[in-house]
C-alpha cells in the first residue's frame, strides 16, 4: 500500500486507524470546533434538537463574535446574544467578547489554539487557515457544528491531494497573497474540489507565518478541503510564542504518498498580483492590469489583517497619501494586533496618509458594513474573495490584492504596485 499525505495521516489518527486512502469515510476525534455570530446562532438552534443538552469538552470550542461585531444592527446584536448566552449556560472557555475579540481566523492562532497536528472544524469556509500551522483544519456547515460541539466528532471523507511544490524566494514587494492567487489563477477556483492542497519545497522556508496563513486561508477558494504546510523551524517559534508548553505532534507526508498532481511555483518568478472581478482564478500582474481608476481600497480580513500585512501597508504610505476622492479603509485582524500596530506607529502612518482605522472585524468583506461598495464603483481588496454582489451593490467590482499592492492603489488612485509610484 503506498504512503499517506499530511492530512491523510492526520485524519487516519484521529479515526484511530493505522491508515486511511483518498475517498474513504472516517469518524474523527476533533480538537477544536469554532462558530462565529453568523454561524453559531444556527448551530445552537440545531443543537436544541438533540437529546444531548451539553457541550463534548467546553475547552475546544471557541466561539468568535467578528463579522457584524461591534454590532451593526438589532438582527445581529440578537445573534451576538445568543452566542453569548450559549457561551455562559455552557461555561465556553474560549469566547471573545468584544474588547478582546478579533477576526477568529487571526485571533485562535495568536491565542494558542490551534496546533501542528490537530483536526478542527468551523463553521466558516476560511477555517482552512491553520493548515499554515501543520493542522487538519476545514470548514463545514452548522449543522456539522453542532454535531461536532455536541459529540466531539465528525465525519470526513478522506480527500485526495495535490502536492505544490515552491521553490526560490521572493522579488521586492511579493508575499504569500500573490502566491495562492498565482495557483488559482493556474488551476482554476475549482482546480482542487475536495483534495488537499499540500504545501512543501525548499521555497516554504522563505514564507513568513503570515504569508502561510494568507495562502492556507485562501485554499477554500481554489476548491480545496483544506491547505496544509509541514512544520518547521518558523512554526516552531510561532508556537513558542503563542502556544507556551503546550504539546502537539507534527506530520509529515511520507515520502511514497500518492498526489493526483504536482504544481511547480518558482516564488522568484512572481509579480504583484491582482484577481479581476468576479473570480479569484482571474489573475493578472499588475503589469498587465492596465489603467483601472478605483473608488475605495480595503486592508484587512482574516486574509490579510496581521502584522506583517500593516507593516507593509504602511510601508508604502509612508510619506504620501491616499488619492483625491479615494476611501482606504485599514482593519486590523485583532485587538493585539492592532495594539502592536499603534505602538510601532504603523496607524499614525496610515492615518496621516489619509486612511481610516477600524476596530477589528469581518465587515467589509462579505459586503456587511464598514465600507459597501455602491452601485459602479471598484475597489482594491486584501480580503479573499471577489463574486457578484460580495462587498455591495451586484455591479461593483472587487480587485483581489496584496496589503502592498493595495496601499499602492489607495496612493495612485488606480491599481499599482509600490514600484510604480
Amino acid at each position: 500500500m503506498s504512503g499517506m499525505t499530511m492530512s491523510q495521516k492526520i485524519l487516519a489518527g484521529h479515526a484511530g486507524m493505522e491508515s486511511v486512502r483518498p475517498g474513504d469515510l472516517i469518524e474523527a476525534q476533533l480538537d477544536l470546533v469554532l462558530g462565529n455570530d453568523i454561524t453559531s446562532p444556527v448551530a445552537i438552534k440545531e443543537m436544541e434538537k438533540f437529546t444531548l443538552n451539553s457541550v463534548f469538552d467546553r475547552t475546544k470550542i471557541a466561539l468568535v463574535p467578528d463579522h457584524f461585531v461591534p454590532n451593526k444592527d438589532i438582527k445581529s446584536a440578537e445573534h451576538c446574544k445568543c452566542v453569548r448566552e450559549f457561551a455562559k449556560k455552557h461555561d465556553i472557555e474560549h469566547y471573545f467578547e468584544v474588547g478582546e475579540m478579533g477576526i477568529e481566523h487571526a485571533l485562535l492562532p495568536e491565542q494558542g489554539l490551534t496546533l501542528p497536528g490537530d483536526v478542527i472544524i468551523g463553521a466558516d469556509s476560511h477555517t482552512c487557515t491553520y493548515g499554515a500551522l501543520g493542522a487538519f483544519s476545514t470548514g463545514v456547515g452548522s449543522t456539522d457544528m453542532a454535531a461536532g460541539m455536541a459529540t466531539g466528532k465528525a465525519w470526513f471523507k478522506v480527500p485526495g491531494a495535490i502536492k505544490v511544490v515552491l521553490t526560490g524566494s521572493f522579488q521586492p514587494w511579493v508575499s504569500g497573497k500573490d502566491v495562492i492567487l498565482h495557483l488559482i489563477g493556474q488551476i482554476g477556483v475549482d482546480g482542487a474540489l475536495y483534495q488537499s492542497l499540500e504545501f512543501t519545497g525548499d521555497g516554504v522556508a522563505a514564507l513568513s507565518m503570515d504569508d502561510r496563513f494568507t495562502i492556507a486561508n485562501m485554499a477554500i477558494e481554489a476548491g480545496a478541503k483544506n491547505g496544509i504546510f509541514p512544520v518547521d523551524e518558523k512554526t516552531e517559534a510561532y508556537l513558542s510564542e503563542h502556544a507556551p508548553g503546550k504539546t502537539w505532534k507534527a506530520f509529515s507526508a511520507d515520502e511514497d504518498a500518492e498526489y493526483d498532481r504536482t504544481v511547480t511555483i518558482d516564488l522568484s518568478t512572481l509579480e504583484p498580483t491582482v484577481a479581476f472581478p468576479h473570480l479569484p482564478e482571474n489573475a493578472k500582474t499588475v503589469r498587465e492590469a492596465g489603467n483601472i481608476a478605483i473608488d475605495q481600497v480595503v486592508i484587512g480580513s482574516c486574509t490579510n489583517g496581521r502584522l506583517d500585512d500593516l507593516r507593509t501597508a504602511a510601508r508604502v504610505l509612508s510619506g504620501r497619501h491616499v488619492a483625491k476622492g479615494m476611501r482606504c479603509i485599514v482593519i486590523p485582524a485583532t485587538q493585539q494586533i492592532y495594539l502592536k500596530a499603534m505602538e510601532e506607529g504603523l496607524l499614525k502612518i496610515m492615518i496621516e496618509a489619509g486612511a481610516v482605522v477600524s476596530t477589528p472585524t469581518c465587515g467589509p468583506c462579505l459586503g456587511g458594513y464598514m465600507g459597501i461598495l455602491a452601485s459602479g464603483e471598484r475597489c482594491v481588496s486584501t480580503t479573499n474573495r471577489n463574486f457578484v454582489g460580495r462587498m455591495g451593490a451586484i455591479d461593483s467590482e472587487i480587485y483581489l490584492a496584496s496589503p502592498a499592492v493595495a496601499a499602492a492603489s489607495a496612493v495612485a488612485g488606480r491599481i499599482a504596485s509600490p514600484e510604480q509610484l
